[in-house]
């Protein structure tokens, strides 16, 4: 497959940089010329993941397929149509804040290529929620495309929700369904908008909103690894009481355990969340435990680890409605949505 002959050029490169490489190939996968010999060289079968038989309903929007493209990865909504032609069934864009911002400091995206993972504090760097939403006026039909929110880093935690009401209003009417996010560790002091009252106090004022909407958006909310369980309930309770109707589970890990790359050579890597296989395990554990607490009607959208065919399986039958891939795109290439959607 091609992607095994490009992979070790690009992992010559600093992740970031590669990032972008790969990012400004993706338009031949739509190319009217190129488009079908790239994606067979590629290992892509889009018609394998539009069987009929792989279609849900889920939130109330029908999707082709159980397989998402995670928040992060396409943060400014620039290639929709080619994670279309890849067979995606859904697409989740973001992090978005109200205002554009640079994130942090390079360099800020790192690969540790013996635990199949990557550490990432990139700080929502984007630019800004209204472009986003111009790019999306020109959106695949039947594609679902969520819209993943956050604060500006510069916003005290006090005044957070009207960063995330203005990203609202400003993707509501360009995507399917809005993802609150609250959990990443790379913007300071956002994980804290997890604890009861401030959850609770933005979770109600972004459904008071979205209620008075002709046609209101599904909600869904975010959620850390790093939560202990009890925390875990409490919030996913909240959502529930909010009227959210999913659940996203899980972000990035900020725990260093079990790594098989060298301790030291971790801790010059500095802070950031961690992604990847080293996830698996406690973001299917997430997915396991929510699900016995939430009811059948509120969805659960698994992330995090997912690596493989049977990472995949393993999330949805553990109670996930939908699974998204991040870092299993890295390691794996383009090919792993047609062979998840091929072992479905």
């Amino acid at each position: 497959m091609l992607y095994s002959l490009l992979q070790p050029a690009l992992f010559l490169l600093d992740p970031e940089s590669a990032h972008t490489a790969a990012f400004r190939a993706m338009p031949l996968l739509t190319h009217p010329l190129l488009g079908a010999a790239t994606r067979t060289a590629l290992g892509i079968d889009q018609a394998a993941c539009h069987r009929p038989e792989l279609a849900r309903t889920v939130m109330g929007l029908r999707f082709a397929n159980p397989i998402g493209l995670a928040a992060g990865f396409d943060k400014d909504a620039r290639h929709v149509a080619a994670w279309d032609a890849m067979g995606f069934g859904h697409v989740e864009v973001g992090t978005l804040t109200p205002r554009p911002q640079p994130g942090n400091p390079k360099p800020r995206l790192f690969r540790l290529p013996a635990d199949g993972a990557l550490v990432n504090r990139l700080g929502f760097n984007n630019g800004g929620a209204e472009v986003a939403a111009m790019r999306l006026l020109k959106r695949p039909p039947g594609l679902i495309v969520g819209g993943n929110l956050g604060k500006n880093k510069e916003t005290p935690n006090e005044q957070a929700h009207q960063d995330y009401l203005k990203g609202f209003a400003s993707l509501a009417d360009v995507v399917d369904y809005i993802a609150v996010n609250v959990s990443s560790p790379n913007t300071p002091g956002l994980r804290a908008l997890q604890d009861r009252e401030p959850l609770q106090r933005l979770l109600g004022a972004l459904q008071e909103v979205n209620q008075r909407r002709p046609q209101p958006r599904p909600l869904t909310l975010k959620l850390a690894p790093d939560l202990t369980d009890a925390q875990l309930r409490e919030a996913a309770g909240l959502a529930l009481a909010a009227g959210f109707a999913g659940i996203i589970a899980t972000n990035t890990t900020i725990s260093r355990s079990g790594l098989t790359t060298d301790t030291a050579a971790v801790e010059r890597l500095g802070a950031g969340g961690l992604s990847g296989a080293p996830l698996t395990a406690r973001a299917l554990e997430v997915t396991q435990l929510l699900r016995a607490e939430l009811p059948a009607s509120v969805a659960l959208i698994g992330v995090g680890g997912v690596m493989t065919a049977a990472d995949a399986q393993a999330r949805l039958a553990a109670g996930a409605d939908l699974v998204q891939l991040y870092t299993g795109l890295v390691y794996a290439g383009p090919g792993l949505v047609t062979a998840i959607c091929r072992s479905l």
